[in-house]
């Protein structure tokens, strides 16, 4: 038996990166799983892989999201878990975000978290104590990022909202995220593509080399089994190491070691 025996879960952004990773792992350990995602096309090639079911919905339209996650759980005969992975982002100075731009990246980041967990958490109180959301975060959430500041934002506010949906829907349902560093996805593909990005990248990570979606979709898998029964409330980095570093010291002192 896998991790995720019983397990019927719909994961959001699940045509692509983290998201069509995390579906991948889910039903390989057999979980039942519903590829949510705007992408049409996209979900429904994910699914027809995996032997999913596909519902296409915007994170961002809260009416669209209701009617999909219902949706999800009619198809899976009640609904054990919510991964809220959908999102995006942009890369500029903070002054020149136009508010359009703005409120583009808090509607699916930060909104679309909160559309997602509003519309589950009553389908998972009533799964008899079994019921957990995992939300996608971010390390730019959880330390800034030049050019990246709505996103940085909402990445914040989705971990903050992980610990109250924790806090208010315990004990029936956990709430607990994971917080990504740069991992090779579709979306950054091109850096991981070009050596003069990518080189960097993984030399300013401990463990020396660039993420990868399915490493993250193994965290997401243990947060959503009955290993991590007594976890909930935390946000689980993955990243390679690349928080822990104090570039205004690290020079100073990794010349004084041997």
């Amino acid at each position: 038996m896998g991790l995720l025996e019983g397990c019927r879960a719909v994961v959001t952004g699940g045509a692509s990166g983290i998201g069509e990773a995390t579906c991948r792992r889910f039903v390989d350990e057999g979980a039942s799983v519903v590829v949510l995602d705007i992408d049409e096309a996209g979900a429904n090639a994910v699914a027809d892989r995996l032997g999913g079911t596909a519902v296409v919905a915007d994170v961002a339209d809260p009416e669209a999201m209701a009617t999909a996650v219902a949706a999800a759980a009619e198809a899976l005969g009640g609904l054990t878990c919510l991964v809220n992975n959908a999102g995006t982002g942009n890369v500029m100075p903070l002054a020149d975000y136009p508010d359009a731009e703005w409120d583009r990246l808090l509607d699916v980041n930060l909104r679309g978290t909160f559309h997602g967990l509003r519309a589950a958490l009553p389908l998972l109180r009533d799964a008899g104590g079994t019921g957990n959301v995992v939300n996608v975060a971010s390390v730019s959430g959880l330390r800034p990022t030049r050019g990246e500041a709505p996103y940085s934002a909402a990445k914040a506010a989705v971990v903050s909202l992980t610990r109250s949906a924790a806090l208010e829907y315990a004990p029936e349902v956990r709430v607990n995220a994971v917080a990504p560093g740069f991992i090779d996805t579709p979306l950054t593909g091109f850096a991981v593509a070009d050596p003069a990005y990518a080189g960097p990248i993984a030399a300013g990570t401990p463990l020396g080399r660039i993420g990868t979606a399915d490493e993250v979709a193994d965290v997401i898998v243990f947060l959503a089994s009955p290993l991590a029964r007594y976890v909930t409330g935390e946000t689980v980095v993955v990243d390679g190491g690349s928080v822990l570093g104090n570039p205004q010291v690290d020079a100073f002192l990794g010349s004084l070691l041997p």
